[in-house]
């Protein structure tokens, strides 16, 4: 297998002929049940699009969602997707209760850190326990349905607890990481006006232990709605003082308000319709104050189930782990996989410290089946030169799910030379948005290089052109025309859904622009992401997105980053692409240098491709789930005040875009 190749016509892993999966069941009642014959993917995928409301329908029947009412109605079809449809009319049930089905000794949760703390596992029916608990504290205190409870928390035990238990009364979750600066935290919680807080007194992260009490003082102060806090002593060698933190008190002491005769009250689970509120998850807030996204209890369940059961074909033998903080929506995605009693392994810290070997020692170590990473995490192995199919066993890991950017091709080259060349690579995109996935991973198409495997079943992808028509094997806007479950309910603060509607269908009438620029292969069925489109370059009108020019810049051994953006002229007749390079170490920057970026774009892009700047750089934002903050370079860049800083994991960085010398008189 020659795995250097760029040519899409060439697989880097084929599906099995003889693999019996969750999908391939699923098609069989489909067929017999509608008497049709859907014999490939193309075909599941186009009849799960065309008969959307019979799709969602078979697979709350096949993964035998947990309700207490059925529905009267799948949907009412004669709604287009701009006018937001409900799904599952009349049905009621619980996410929690869907989450903790299973109640025996099978692991549940593993949850580790840079800490090197001994890992800490927790049954399916330890888990129904202590939910039961942190359930019966919280009723104790009057958290009610509808109520915020809210989580400035590490990736831990605990958050997944609070998150079921506030679910299982029918209370709304929201969370951030405690790497959210103080701002951001409260551009986000002030517009819902949570109850309920929990968080913890410290982190480890990169070797070291940050307080974090300092902070939580401030984001109490600013919620005045708050009637409790809860601190969790996460690290125990840290200070836990919180007398000065209003309304606070340690987990334990909150817990024991929750026992009643030296017993934990029988957990209930309050029955909700379908679309009501989950989660609060929030836009990026780079651009403006974020967005309050609010997703239901059924439309998050329903697709999570569908993706982790019909498109990942996962079992109770799984072990899934994906690093992420509780502040990205991957968190919420694994969360769910409790669903399918598995096991999800919670991982807190830098994945580089104490080594940048430790997620593959877990690998071995917790026997991780699926193991979900960003396509970053991915780039930073190669660079070290890691190799851990040569210094690890990973036996049992048959997936590896990349999230957060584009994967960049020579990332599928690293993954099977240097990993494991049977494993399943699927790169996957939805987002915050959907709380899910519109591309991803199957086990019924091949892997072809720098491409996802393929469009999700019961999402009709398209990419458009600026006339608003289909096109492939070209640039293109990835929309949405059909509705699907996890579409969100409704932002918060927007009666009218005018935010909403502005947010996704201003763009294309009718139809689901997700602001995502792709090329849908004619030949593949795969999709190639070019990044975000409100990003887009557009220099002499010729559109493009940044991730075909770091496709091909982050190829240079010299080059450790880049951040690619334009750069409107003051007159704003023109506008200019303006690159910047972090350069590895002990590389100086040289008009060589320039001059091998330049030939390399030309040759694999275009001329037009080519930037008007190129300059070096030393530092370049990324929010904290991982991705690189292309906007508010661009405003850094005009001498605008990027006001969202708390969405960065480092504002410092945007000091170093302003008052450039060579980006000034243009």
């Amino acid at each position: 297998m020659d795995y250097s190749c760029n040519s899409s016509s060439v697989s880097l892993w084929e599906p099995s002929p003889t693999k019996q999966t969750k999908m391939d069941k699923l098609r069989d009642i489909i067929n017999d049940k509608y008497g049709v014959n859907l014999e490939t993917y193309k075909d599941f995928h186009r009849w799960s699009c065309d008969n959307y409301a019979e799709f969602w329908e078979e697979i709350w029947k096949f993964t035998n969602v947990v309700h207490s009412l059925t529905y009267d109605k799948v949907i009412d079809k004669s709604k287009g997707i701009a006018d937001i449809p409900e799904w599952f009319h009349g049905s009621r049930l619980n996410f929690a209760e869907n989450l903790l089905r299973y109640r025996d000794d099978r692991i549940a949760i593993c949850a580790t850190g840079e800490s090197g703390k001994k890992i800490t596992k927790k049954t399916y029916s330890e888990l129904y326990q202590s939910v039961s608990l942190y359930a019966a504290a919280m009723n104790k205190m009057g958290i009610k349905k509808g109520d915020r409870v809210v989580g400035y928390i590490a990736n831990c035990c605990e958050a997944v607890e609070a998150m079921l238990a506030a679910a299982s009364i029918g209370a709304v979750w929201s969370s951030t990481s405690p790497d959210f600066g103080v701002r951001g935290v409260l551009d986000r919680f002030i517009q819902i006006q949570p109850k309920l807080i929990f968080s913890i007194n410290a982190v480890h992260y990169n070797g070291k232990i940050h307080n974090h009490l300092e902070k939580l003082e401030q984001v109490v102060q600013g919620l005045p709605d708050l009637e409790k806090v809860v601190v969790i002593p996460f690290v125990p060698e840290a200070s836990c003082d919180i007398s000065h933190i209003k309304n606070s008190c340690l987990l334990d002491n909150f817990l024991a308000t929750g026992i009643e005769e030296e017993k934990i009250p029988e957990l209930k689970f309050e029955q909700v319709p379908f679309n009501h509120p989950l989660f609060i998850m929030y836009s990026s807030g780079t651009t403006g104050a974020p967005k309050c996204i609010v997703h239901s209890v059924g439309g998050t369940l329903m697709k999570h189930l569908e993706e982790h059961l019909i498109q990942s074909d996962m079992e109770r033998e799984d072990v899934m782990l994906y690093y992420t903080t509780v502040g990205w929506m991957m968190w919420n995605w694994q969360v769910s996989a409790l669903a399918v009693g598995a096991t999800i392994v919670l991982y807190d810290g830098s994945p580089l410290v104490p080594h940048a070997n430790i997620l593959w020692d877990l690998v071995d170590e917790l026997g991780i089946t699926i193991l979900g990473t960003s396509a970053k995490w991915l780039a930073v192995m190669e660079e070290r030169n890691l190799k851990p199919g040569s210094t690890h066993k990973l036996q049992r890991l048959k997936m590896i799910l990349s999230t957060g950017s584009p994967l960049m091709p020579r990332s599928y080259d690293y993954v099977y030379k240097e990993i494991k060349n049977n494993i399943l690579l699927g790169s996957i995109s939805g987002g915050t948005d959907i709380i899910a996935c519109f591309l991803g991973q199957t086990w019924k198409l091949p892997v072809y290089h720098g491409e996802i495997q393929g469009c999700i079943l019961g999402c009709d992808m398209q990419a458009f052109g600026e006339d608003g028509n289909p096109v492939y094997d070209n640039r293109g806007e990835l929309v949405c025309l059909k509705p699907f479950p996890s579409m969100p309910v409704y932002f918060w603060n927007d009666p009218d859904n005018v935010k909403y509607k502005k947010a996704y269908f201003s763009m294309y009438p009718g139809v689901w622009a997700h602001a995502d620029f792709c090329i849908i292969k004619q030949d593949t069925g795969g999709i190639v992401m070019l990044g975000r489109s409100d990003g887009t370059l557009n220099p002499n009108g010729v559109r493009f997105g940044s991730a075909e020019i770091y496709n091909v810049v982050e190829a240079f051994k010299e080059i450790q980053d880049s951040i690619c953006v334009a750069q409107r002229s003051r007159a704003g007749e023109e506008e200019r692409v303006v690159l910047f390079l972090k350069l590895a170490d002990d590389i100086e920057f040289t008009q060589d240098l320039v001059t091998m970026v330049q030939a390399a774009i030309r040759n694999s892009l275009s001329a037009r491709h080519v930037p008007s700047k190129i300059l070096p750089i030393t530092d370049i934002p990324y929010t904290i789930s991982g991705k690189k903050v292309e906007v508010a370079v661009k405003q850094a860049i005009m001498g605008l005040d990027v006001v969202q800083k708390g969405a960065l994991k480092n504002p410092e960085s945007l000091d170093l875009y302003r008052n450039i010398p060579e980006l000034q008189n243009f």
